[in-house]
């Protein structure tokens, strides 16, 4: 011990079971709230695109309303006003639900963007070759448009490997929230948050490699030659 640091407690909790359960939550959290926001996403960018006006109104009205408000806000309507209604769900489902429509919030702009991104020309040379709009989008848009979401759909997986701790707040037992209840037991404020710390460096770091990788592949074929070579 030394002026108030407690380097023994810092080691024991550096790998402390209860703690790295808290940081798997934190990761499988992470997993299903970007697969769950990628599926809701696509739909609602598709929905913006919509040659109807209503239909493009109503997805802009709630990517407005859930970019525009506080996620912690939404939670706690989900898990605590919910139940005033009649709608009852589990820490875990409201912790679920919430992340997942509030990121296709997000992730809506991103895939709008990267479809936006493909010339014209493209859906039209498609047309040309007798293709229906929804082949032309699948295997012309959508191919071409992956390389342009892939880095921002990276720094959103990263996000919200750090957005997972919100949910602490509705009592969701991650990262976080593991910490805090240590915390009230050991009472080692220092330590154990800064443990926290490490462990989402760790796991941000970790993701910022397999993004790399995952950049690298989808931008192999636009690469010159000679750098796709490796030369």
């Amino acid at each position: 011990m030394s002026g108030g640091w407690n380097w023994q407690g810092f080691f024991e909790y550096l790998f402390n079971g209860y703690l790295l359960q808290g940081a798997l939550t934190t990761l499988w959290l992470t997993l299903a709230g970007i697969a769950g926001g990628l599926v809701v996403g696509c739909l609602l960018a598709l929905l913006r695109l919509s040659p109807y006006r209503w239909v493009a109104m109503l997805a802009k009205g709630y990517i407005w309303v859930f970019r525009g408000t506080p996620l912690l806000v939404q939670l706690i309507i989900i898990y605590t006003g919910l139940p005033q209604v009649g709608i009852k769900l589990t820490v875990t489902q409201s912790a679920l639900i919430g992340l997942i429509l509030n990121e296709a919030a997000y992730l809506a702009e991103i895939i709008r963007g990267g479809i936006l991104g493909v010339s014209q020309g493209q859906g039209n040379a498609g047309r040309a070759l007798g293709l229906n709009p929804a082949q032309v989008m699948v295997y012309i848009v959508l191919p071409q448009a992956t390389r342009i979401i892939i880095p921002a759909l990276g720094n959103s997986v990263n996000g919200l490997l750090k957005t997972t701790s919100v949910t602490s707040v509705i009592s969701m037992e991650e990262l976080l929230r593991s910490t805090q209840l240590l915390i009230q037991e050991r009472f080692m404020v220092l330590e154990l948050f800064t443990v926290a710390a490490i462990y989402y460096l760790l796991m941000t770091s970790l993701w910022d490699i397999v993004q790399r990788r995952i950049e690298r592949h989808f931008g192999r074929a636009y690469r010159p030659l000679a750098l796709a070579d490796g030369k």
